[in-house]
């Protein structure tokens, strides 16, 4: 078997030399040692971005039967960026139909996956993102029956739980300096340093097995 993953920067691999930033996709095969795991995903692609650049297309020519596609969009299909952006209950729902679609058509499973929350506090307090996308991921999720991830909901119980302070080591928060690739240092509150990646990845691992889908 074989897991597709088909999304965005918070999922996607990163070079060495553009550490720590590491997606939680890289992060996937230390917690599921035995499986083939072709992450797809692509920093700055939306679902609709995705599909124009023919990626979904080179995945079709390669799934097998019984193989996994995760997918996970948000981040960009909110842009303003017309060629990224789209709407939550209109073009987002039915280009996310179109992922699902193409892993039954091959008789793969599709799995839909809600994004990772921004870190985003504010007076002591994590505030909710990404608007209504995350609700049509479970709508569309429970009306055609695919496994649903709400990594969504985790990732905030998980920032909440780990604190204002505490969830900076989570993030993209970087000292001037320390990193070569970060000589001003970062206050990235949406992209995942290797600790952030890694909890994630155990908790998509985790939600896989108890779906008994590897």
């Amino acid at each position: 078997m074989t897991i597709y993953i088909c999304g965005d920067s918070t999922a996607a691999s990163y070079k060495p030399e553009q550490a720590p930033i590491t997606g939680w996709g890289q992060a996937l095969p230390q917690f599921l040692p035995d499986i083939r795991i072709e992450n797809r995903a692509m920093a700055g692609r939306s679902s609709k971005s995705f599909l124009a650049e023919g990626r979904l297309q080179r995945i079709e020519g390669e799934i097998q039967p019984g193989d996994l596609l995760l997918i996970q969009f948000t981040h960009n299909d909110a842009s303003d960026l017309v060629w990224r952006h789209t709407s939550p209950w209109t073009s987002f729902y039915h280009t996310l139909e179109i992922f699902v679609d193409t892993a039954m058509l091959h008789q793969a499973r599709a799995v839909l996956l809600t994004p990772i929350c921004l870190r985003s506090w504010q007076d002591g307090e994590l505030q909710g993102s990404h608007g209504e996308y995350p609700n049509v991921i479970r709508a569309l999720a429970a009306q055609r029956n695919v496994p649903l991830i709400d990594l969504y909901e985790k990732s905030l119980q998980t920032v909440r739980e780990a604190g204002e302070e505490g969830s900076r080591k989570l993030y993209m928060h970087l000292e001037k300096g320390a990193y070569p690739g970060y000589p001003n240092g970062s206050q990235d509150n949406a992209h995942t340093q290797r600790a952030g990646a890694e909890k994630y990845a155990l908790l998509v691992a985790e939600a896989l097995k108890e779906y008994a889908l590897v």
